[in-house]
């Protein structure tokens, strides 16, 4: 191993302690997506770690989502930049720290967030560290840290702001979730929303039921129309994930709900499947109903480009160095801001964060020495990515 991955590890060994206190610290700073205030606040204690390493640092202000963290480390280095990619919101209410507070158990942690994805942004931010203290010169460190990526940048132009930061860069390490079977993802399915609304009449079950017109059974042979939709061939699939409707079991129900989800491996295939939902949409099967579509935007699909692919033979050559077994690429259903810098023309691999599962659940774990293989693979990629 040469002296400056030495210098790496070791200072990584020797920050433990600080690592672990800065975890509990972010997962503690409660940052649901709905909580604008304590986004804020973890953006702000993420910059106060990156200025004193002497980056450049920018908040970008949202009015209406988590506000966007941008610091660079080296930019007036030669080669092609180097990103560090995440998210600061999680999908946690505030109060579940209350009831779940950040704890490590025999060698695993828990709390909201723990996983999904502050333990990743730790592992990054050492890395870069690492790499500061060894005194790596070769491209600029840039992290870019979404505040709304778990609702997809709905009320923002974080998505657009991510592709302008990227462009240019020789590679992009997401440091979202990691999985404990050493997946690297370099491919991820787009999603979409779409929310569908029937009215019918209604009437009284009992005194007039001829008089009236079913928004449930309407909206069942739209659910059953939907989900034949799913194409497994092209790895397009629907699920109707939410239905609601009427008001009392004794009224044939005037209105009805239902909210779909699809995912997608290509951006081409959008204009499709939105074509699709409308005509579902606008086919009557229950006379005198009538039906409203809505679309909720999504996440770009992270096509699997030919960068990518060498750049997860990069993490995997890392990997081996390391004596971490081995690695292998994977194409996952969820979507994450890695479909932006892959739109900007970027190599880009995911999930480098933390290892661990159950995300999104009240049982999300991280394992607790994974927090420092990451953040010490991380710098080692960036050491070993070719001139």
């Amino acid at each position: 191993m040469d002296r400056q991955k030495q210098q790496v590890f070791q200072f990584i060994d020797e920050h433990r302690e600080e690592m672990l206190a800065l975890w509990q610290e972010l997962v503690s700073t409660e940052s649901g997506s709905q909580h604008k205030p304590g986004i804020d606040a973890v953006a702000a204690k993420i910059q106060q770690v990156l200025a004193g390493e002497g980056a450049a640092t920018r908040i970008i202000e949202m009015e209406q989502a988590g506000n966007m963290l941008i610091g660079e480390l080296g930019e007036d280095r030669k080669q092609a930049k180097v990103l560090f990619l995440g998210h600061m919101d999680t999908v946690f209410p505030v109060g579940t720290i209350a009831k779940r507070p950040f704890t490590i158990h025999e060698g695993v942690a828990y709390g909201p967030g723990v996983l999904d994805m502050k333990g990743g942004i730790v592992a990054a931010l050492y890395a870069m560290k690492a790499l500061q203290a060894a005194q790596y010169d070769a491209r600029p460190l840039k992290m870019i840290l979404a505040g709304d990526e778990e609702v997809g940048h709905v009320k923002s132009n974080t998505a657009e702001l991510l592709m302008a930061e990227a462009q240019g860069a020789a590679a992009a390490f997401n440091c979202e979730t990691g999985f404990t079977d050493d997946a690297i993802v370099v491919g991820r399915k787009g999603s979409a929303l779409f929310e569908m609304h029937v009215k019918g009449i209604a009437v009284h079950a009992g005194n007039e039921p001829e008089n009236g017109r079913s928004a449930i059974l309407e909206i069942a042979h739209k659910v059953i129309a939907i989900q034949n939709l799913t194409n497994w061939k092209t790895g397009t699939t629907f699920n109707v994930g939410v239905i609601e409707g009427g008001t009392v079991p004794n009224a044939v129900p005037g209105q009805a709900k239902i909210i779909v989800d699809v995912r997608y491996l290509d951006p081409a295939l959008l204009p499709e499947i939105r074509r699709q939902m409308q005509a579902i949409a606008a086919k009557i099967y229950i006379p005198d109903t009538s039906t409203t579509l809505n679309e909720i935007p999504g996440i770009a699909p992270m096509k699997r480009a030919p960068g990518s692919e060498a750049l997860f033979s990069v993490v995997s050559r890392t990997y081996e160095e390391m004596g971490l077994g081995v690695p292998y690429p994977k194409l996952v259903g969820g979507g994450s801001d890695s479909a932006y810098s892959v739109m900007a023309g970027v190599p880009t691999v995911c999930a480098m964060g933390v290892k661990g599962g159950r995300n999104h659940s009240p049982e999300e774990f991280a394992v607790v020495d994974t927090l420092f293989e990451r953040a010490k693979l991380l710098a080692a990629c960036v050491l070993n990515l070719p001139n």
